[in-house]
């Protein structure tokens, strides 16, 4: 073990989950994936649905946004029906295209994945030292959340879903990006208030650099995850690292 807990005085370990938990292969080739394949047909069928409805509202502002900065994306209709879904498909392609951490666009990822999820048409995946660090913590007293650009419910299914079997007894939080994006320091002082802890007492664990930065900022602990397949980070030399989670004890 290279990075000791109760000697950091550390009470909470925050997780990111793509590159951290979780494959980023995983991630982009099989949910980004499956969220594409099935957009059309989850819209089509439940086009006169709230959930629909509150993702079309959350977009249309996006949309707005990105056409006073000067983007240039699909066409919006103000229009209802066949219109109606034709400008959400669009938007939404266009978002997963250039990888946006749009809160519209995750919600309705997450609702796709539920159906997929409640098919047993996806199932989650962790990197095998996952579920044994989290028992290992919370039998030390160290609580265990996740912070993640994906929606809870997203996160939620994932990890009770996964081949080990449901992890989310092992998990005591979860957050969205409703808390804040993730390189705003604001969003990691508003987790650690949800949490009633000190920003010192948590340890944000992260394969980007941006996201360590501002958690950082916010006065708490961080680790980057280096994984097999992530991206290399610039600012690495700037951080402790770990290789896994067997490392964090």
């Amino acid at each position: 073990m290279t990075i000791r807990l109760g000697e950091r005085g550390i009470r909470v370990v925050l997780l990111d989950i793509e590159g951290t938990t979780t494959p980023i292969a995983f991630v982009h080739e099989v949910l980004f994936a499956f969220a594409r394949t099935h957009l059309q047909s989850y819209l089509d069928a439940h086009r006169d649905s709230g959930e629909v409805a509150e993702v079309r509202n959350r977009l249309a502002v996006e949309h707005a946004a990105d056409v006073a900065r000067g983007d240039a994306p699909p066409s919006w209709s103000i229009g209802t029906g066949d219109d109606a879904i034709r400008s959400i498909a669009a938007y939404a392609s266009w978002l997963m295209d250039r990888d946006r951490k749009s809160p519209g666009l995750k919600l309705l990822q997450g609702l796709i994945w539920e159906e997929g999820y409640r098919a047993c048409a996806l199932s989650g995946e962790v990197y095998d030292d996952v579920p044994g660090a989290m028992r290992r913590w919370r039998e030390t007293g160290v609580a265990v959340a996740v912070y993640s650009s994906g929606s809870v419910l997203a996160q939620r299914r994932l990890f009770e879903s996964t081949p080990h079997g449901d992890l989310m007894p092992l998990v005591d939080r979860l957050f969205d990006t409703a808390v804040g994006a993730k390189v705003d320091p604001a969003s990691y002082a508003a987790i650690a208030r949800a949490l009633a802890r000190a920003p010192g007492e948590i340890l944000f664990v992260s394969d980007v650099a941006a996201e360590l930065v501002a958690a950082r900022q916010a006065g708490m602990a961080v680790v980057l995850s280096v994984r097999m397949g992530n991206p290399p980070q610039a600012a690495a030399g700037e951080f402790e690292f770990i290789r896994s989670f067997d490392e964090i004890g």
